[in-house]
Parts: C-alpha cells; structure tokens; sequence
C-alpha cells in the first residue's frame, strides 16, 4: 500500500481531480493496458459497494473504505476473479502489506500460486532482501525473505490501492533481487491524480478501477 502525502493511500483530499464529488475523473494514462479487467459491470459494482468515509482518519480526507465490498461474497469473488485474470502462468503472488494481503492471498489461490508478503522493515524473521524508496517526508523500506522467489518465477504484485506508485515500485524492485520476473501488478483502486503509474512504465500495470 502506498504511503502519500496524506494520511492514507486509500484517502482522496477533496477537490483533488478525479477525487470522488469533483469533475474529471482520471482515465487511462501511459502505460495502461486496455479496459479495466472485468468490464463496466464490475466497476459499477465497486463504485457501489466502496464506502466515502469524510475526515477519517483527519479532517478534510476523504477515506476509501473497502469494507463493505470484502463483506459481501458475490463482489468480493469478483474483484478476486478479476484481479487474477490475463497475467499467464504466475508461480508466486505477491501481497504488499496491510490491506494487499486480504486480496493477494485470495488471488495466489485462484490462480494455484504461492503467495508472498512484502512487509515493513523489521517484521519479517528470516533473512531478507530490503528496498528504500521516498516519501513525500523521508524514506520508508519494505522488505521480502531471500528464498521467498525462485529463479524465474513470475510473480504478480497485487495491492489495495496504487497511489503514488513508490511501494508498487520497490516491491517489483525486490522481485527481481530475488532472480524472478514480474508479470503484473494488480489493484483494486487507483488514485489517477497522483500519477502513480508513471513510475511503473516498464510494468503490466492493471486496475480494476481509476478514480
């Protein structure tokens, strides 16, 4: 999940383009791989069932809340369905934390894959590879077990929300230390203002949703 420079990845300031209530919503941008997976249908059905909580967790955030959608069964099967879909042969999943593991797992299950945490720094207990990448305020390092991939496997990334694209980047950045090749990064939301996917140009980058 990605740190931005508001309290939380899955949070949209209002007024921001293409934030929920303002006018121009992001489209397609570079790097962008056709039609949302799923089609229409199941873009509706998130916009539906993805709750605007205002000034959570602080005043003037509009928080994203994914709740309501992982609690009804028939939409959750469908975002995992699709999140899964059009990546070829995929040997690991990987599922960066918090939020990019309830979906990632799921996914590593459709697809008869292993599934692989991305975590903080410090919360592994193995030895592990690690990468550093910016914040808008300082750095943050996220980390994966050495022998997590083997040579030439193909791993999707899968996460929540892609925001500024900074964890996405240095996780696709650990993959291929660990001698595997990244097939796709997956996620459910992604918050087009922030431009995230220009930071993953060389990556089958694929929402299920723009907003």
């Amino acid at each position: 999940m990605d740190p931005v420079g508001y309290p939380d990845a899955t949070s949209s300031p209002p007024g921001s383009p293409g934030s929920p209530g303002s006018p121009g919503s992001a489209g397609p941008g570079p790097g962008h791989d056709g039609d949302p997976p799923g089609g229409a249908a199941l873009t509706d059905l998130i916009k539906a069932l993805i709750r605007d909580v205002p000034d959570f967790p602080s005043p003037g955030v509009v928080f994203k809340d994914i709740t309501p959608l992982l609690a009804d069964p028939a939409a959750f099967g469908a975002v995992i369905a699709a999140l899964a879909a059009g990546h070829g042969p995929v040997d690991k999943v990987v599922g960066i934390e918090a939020r990019g593991f309830i979906l990632a797992a799921p996914v590593a299950c459709t697809l008869g894959a292993g599934f692989v945490p991305v975590r903080k720094q410090g919360k592994l207990p193995a030895a592990t590879h690690a990468e550093t990448y910016e914040l808008e305020y300082g750095t943050a390092t996220v980390e994966v077990h050495k022998d997590a991939f083997a040579a030439g496997d193909r791993v999707l990334i899968v996460d929540d929300v892609l925001a500024t694209g900074g964890t996405a980047r240095a996780t696709a950045e650990l993959v291929r230390r660990g001698g595997a090749d990244v097939a796709g990064v997956a996620v459910l939301l992604e918050l087009g203002f922030l431009r995230g996917r220009s930071s993953l140009r060389d990556l089958n980058l694929r929402p299920l949703m723009i907003v």
